[in-house]
């Protein structure tokens, strides 16, 4: 079933391949673009091959050559989201197994969906600009025009000018600097990336950066504002690296850094290679929070190493990464622990399956992308849909031991390339033959291709759980005459993971009255929490049972970060709350220009602002 195409990218990749990627990076802040030269060494697969198409959006072409002769090119029509195909037609004709360089001079737009440019005022220093990179799914294509499909997998090299007195990192070895010779005022960075990895995973950041070690291979990234506040949080990489290790096989990227971006970055972490990007909304001083990194660093197998083929396959890069994680997290905690977490996670698919609807296709595990732009369909499907299937196979199969037995297996069996659902499968089959009666009775139709809650829920241990169920149930039983019962003992015993659990299972009943979250506050003090997962679920709270002191709190949280899963729900809350409805919509415009262009985009879809740049 190995599909030469992928419905979200214009490249064709049964025709030829990208093995190689060479960047020359001018960033610009004055301007807001990247002036840019990529050669890409690409294999041909056909005979009488004179033409190939790359994946761009929203780039300036000025020049094609292929091994140094010019070259004609055309940009096709744009499409609503993969942007626009370079049809470039060599000045020669090449046979199966030949390679050419083909370089492409370009820039990239103000408005390129993969940067996003911060001014000063936007960063923690306030003294200098800052630019991040966000290229998973299909944004590479806005700063290198390529073939922008995870089924395709190449090394790169790049050489990034920038003002000198910022840093550039990207998701690569460091290769040294030197002062740009062109400009004494700029200097230039050298990356190296030898292992291939898909184009999703190239990554750059230039900033006012400084950074600490933290481990044997690794450092911590970030303006000096957050770096020794970074530096405690993630103290704890080195271990979860080798607990990684011994339960996924060697670490084949040399470097594990991170790097902790302004407040705007929208997702609570990105698995680029050699440097992981997290979300400072992380870095709450308890240490909490630490299955973010536990889950970026899982990546570094399943994601990175071997990848899921298209975006219909995301659940092979997702749900395995969370049952890795999760594996990590039983191995420094313990069973019970992973247990908890994965009723939680059982949580976060019922409401993922509740805002899309039961009914909506983009529930099932394998979904048909076809015209979907994989940032509409982005949710915790993929992750707990998954990590549901592989714990019913792992109980099915024999246990944990057993079933991670298949999945280092699976990792050496694709490691370097990229897999289809069939695929794995069909390896899952092979592995455990002497099981195969069993498989056979799963329902994988169900599984796969049926929208909704999965055909099986797991019976996860309880144990961790039970006390935030038993508080809980007193909150929702409580009448308004007995909340002189609850004080402030009844939390003091409860870990953060259990807090923050106790307010997810209150967010999944029906609103509490208004007397109730006021004595809640009293007794429990959640305003006072700077954890960011304690207080967004703790003002979603509020916000729904219409205490209107917290729909201001609730909207600072919103805008002075930008992390989806805080900022999304945050704004809809306060929406559906009617006398507020209007209050939402003109702060959201307000911060609209400050916010990162994939997050206003789903955000004005949320609250039915028109999704136009202009306001």
């Amino acid at each position: 079933m190995a599909s030469a195409t992928d419905p979200c990218s214009f490249s064709s990749f049964s025709k030829c391949v990208t093995k190689h990627l060479n960047l020359t990076y001018h960033v610009d802040f004055d301007s807001h673009v990247i002036k840019a030269k990529v050669a890409l060494t690409v294999e041909v697969l056909v005979d009488n091959f004179t033409s190939l198409t790359l994946d761009t959006k929203d780039l300036k072409i000025s020049k094609v050559t292929a091994n140094g002769q010019a070259a004609k090119f055309a940009l096709g029509p744009k499409h609503s989201f993969k942007g626009t195909p370079l049809e470039i037609t060599l000045p020669f004709d090449l046979s199966r197994g030949q390679h050419v360089i083909v370089e492409v001079t370009y820039e990239t737009a103000p408005s390129a969906s993969a940067l996003q440019w911060l001014t000063p005022e936007q960063t923690a220093g306030k003294k200098h600009p800052y630019l991040f990179s966000q290229c998973q799914a299909t944004h590479c294509r806005s700063m290198v025009p390529c073939q922008d499909t995870p089924a395709m997998k190449h090394t790169y090299y790049a050489q990034v000018s920038v003002p000198k007195e910022l840093v550039a990192v990207m998701s690569a070895v460091r290769d040294g600097q030197e002062p740009d010779p062109q400009d004494s005022s700029r200097v230039i960075y050298r990356f190296r990336q030898p292992v291939p990895m898909p184009s999703y995973l190239i990554a750059i950041v230039v900033g006012a950066l400084e950074s600490r070690e933290i481990g044997p291979r690794s450092r911590v990234w970030s303006e000096k504002e957050f770096v020794d506040k970074a530096a405690f949080e993630f103290s704890e990489t080195e271990t979860m690296l080798k607990t990684a290790e011994d339960l996924a096989g060697p670490y084949v990227w040399g470097q594990y850094d991170i790097l902790v971006l302004p407040p705007s970055f929208p997702y609570g972490g990105m698995e680029n290679p050699c440097l992981t990007f997290a979300t400072p909304t992380l870095l709450a001083g308890d240490r909490s929070l630490s299955n973010v990194i536990a889950h970026e660093i899982s990546h570094s197998w399943t994601g990175n190493l071997v990848t899921n083929k298209t975006w219909e396959h995301f659940w092979l890069n997702e749900g395995h990464t969370v049952y890795l994680e999760r594996m990590i997290g039983r191995s420094m905690e313990s069973e019970q622990f992973r247990q908890f977490k994965a009723m939680g996670g059982w949580k976060d698919l019922q409401e993922s399956v509740n805002t899309f609807g039961a009914n909506n296709p983009l529930t099932n595990l394998v979904p048909n992308m076809n015209e979907v732009d994989p940032d509409d369909a982005f949710s915790s499907v993929p992750y707990e849909k998954g990590f549901s299937l592989l714990y019913h196979l792992e109980e099915l199969m024999g246990g944990p031991e057993v079933f991670m037995g298949f999945v280092k297996s699976y990792i050496q069996m694709f490691a370097y390339s990229s897999v289809t659902t069939e695929e794995w499968k069909k390896y899952l089959f092979t592995y455990f033959k002497n099981k195969v009666d069993i498989l056979n009775k799963v329902d994988w139709n169900a599984w796969m291709h049926t929208p909704g809650m999965p055909p099986v829920k797991p019976q996860y241990d309880t144990t961790m759980a039970d006390a935030c169920i038993a508080l809980c149930k007193r909150w929702v039983k409580t009448k308004e005459g007995d909340l002189g019962n609850f004080s402030e003992v009844d939390v003091k015993t409860l870990s953060t993971h259990q807090l923050i659990e106790f307010l997810s299972l209150l967010l999944q009943e029906e609103p509490l009255p208004l007397s109730h979250v006021k004595r809640m506050q009293e007794v429990y003090q959640l305003n006072a929490f700077n954890n960011a997962e304690i207080r967004f679920r703790w003002l979603r709270l509020c916000v729904k049972s219409k205490w209107e002191d917290a729909v201001p709190m609730a909207l600072k949280m919103a805008t002075e970060q930008g992390r989806m899963k805080f900022t999304r729900p945050l704004f809809k809350e306060v929406y559906n709350f009617d006398k507020y409805r209007e209050e939402a919509v003109r702060v959201f415009i307000a911060h609209r220009a400050a916010m990162h262009p994939v997050t206003s985009n789903l955000v004005a879809k949320d609250l039915k602002v028109d999704t136009g740049k202009s306001t």
